[in-house]
């Protein structure tokens, strides 16, 4: 049992960015591709930019994500998509225009 286990967790994953949403990410299963994402999802997110390719293992963490929620997703539904993180609201200010006094 824990083999099998081991060798399921064994899964080249492809990373790819969109280019339309800055900082969004999708995460596959390189075997599959885009292939499970929904058709909606694919719209919205462009045409996909390979970023990097590589082994994920529960006890090498991302930077962003946990990793074992990465896997899982893509385990389950074949995909796990990164969102951009929120932005500080401190940052929105500076951009907001002000009223003059």
């Amino acid at each position: 049992m824990e083999t099998s286990r081991l060798l399921c967790e064994r899964v080249l994953y492809q990373v790819v960015k969109s280019p339309r949403h800055d900082e969004m990410y999708l995460y596959l299963d390189k075997g599959q591709g885009m292939a499970p994402v929904p058709e909606a999802l694919k719209q919205r997110f462009g045409t996909p930019i390979p970023v990097m390719t590589l082994l994920l293992r529960p006890e090498r963490p991302l930077a962003r994500v946990d990793v074992t929620r990465v896997m899982a997703s893509i385990r389950e539904q074949g995909f796990y998509l990164q969102m951009p993180p929120a932005k500080d609201a401190y940052l929105l200010d500076l951009f907001t225009p002000r009223d003059e006094a």
